[in-house]
């Protein structure tokens, strides 16, 4: 590892202390989340489907995108409460009589709340940017912000823990929000859009989450730094009429073929 680090920076120049502007993590938290039954949305062909399914499975999901609200707590000045929701899209395959099966999308809807501490700070930040005096109306080349904290999410695409076709009467489901609740531009990357239901059976899922929160605000520091100069390392082009030489100096990837073992994994938690 030391010998990669020092080909890429090259040879070490003086040392300094330097001031940053960047972002400061003031509070995080990780958690795992189980949202059970929720309901997915579908458009007209996936309604079709799941009318005449007699069962259902959820082959994959994947995070579209997620809406994130930060609110002051009353009364509990410097925390703030984050309020997160996750559009996911679900892929499912769902069986319709004589053992055919069809696959089809849907979006489910996650909603999750956390409070974290971001400190305080109501200061108006004025920074010059090129190029934005024709887009303001005052005619400024400046871009204004606050020093309020920030969120920001990491989360791995959720585990389908469950799938199911029930009535909406046999689910006790807590719908946070309806088809038309959803986007514009996330319902048309289902063809047609997504209807509310008009007939008698829903799908549902079960699903986990991963996720890592974190609350930041700018703040500028000092820290002690290495001046960067040219890297030793040259560049090296592959030869596109070798392709065999190029794939002998890759290296083995040893590390796909030594899966961890249990007691490595208990090491790790």
């Amino acid at each position: 590892m030391a010998d990669n680090k020092s080909s890429c920076l090259g040879s070490l120049g003086n040392k300094e202390n330097v001031c940053i502007d960047t972002n400061r993590i003031l509070d995080s938290c990780r958690d795992k989340d189980c949202f059970e039954d929720v309901k997915v949305f579908l458009n007209a062909y996936g309604r079709e489907i799941i009318e005449n399914a007699t069962s259902v499975r959820a082959k994959s999901t994947k995070i579209l995108a997620a809406n994130i609200n930060v609110e002051p707590v009353q009364f509990n000045r410097g925390f703030y409460q984050i309020y997160i929701k996750y559009y996911v899209k679900v892929v499912c395959e769902a069986c319709i009589g004589m053992s055919r099966s069809r696959e089809f999308e849907g979006l489910a809807v996650c909603e999750k709340n956390v409070i974290l501490y971001g400190s305080e700070g109501n200061v108006s930040i004025f920074k010059s940017e090129m190029g934005l005096a024709n887009t303001l109306s005052c005619g400024c080349n400046t871009t204004m912000s606050t020093n309020l904290p920030t969120v920001a999410v990491e989360v791995i695409d959720p585990v389908v823990l469950n799938a199911k076709i029930a009535e909406p009467s046999q689910c006790c489901c807590c719908c946070c929000c309806t088809a038309d609740d959803v986007p514009e531009a996330l319902s048309e990357l289902f063809g047609g859009g997504l209807e509310e239901t008009n007939g008698n059976k829903n799908l549902y899922v079960s699903l986990g989450f991963f996720s890592v929160i974190r609350i930041e605000r700018p703040g500028q520091y000092i820290v002690s730094a290495t001046e960067f100069s040219v890297p030793d390392k040259e560049c090296v082009m592959t030869q596109p009429d070798d392709p065999c030489q190029a794939f002998a100096k890759m290296a083995f990837p040893i590390n796909e073929f030594s899966p961890p073992s249990l007691t490595a994994n208990k090491r790790c938690q």
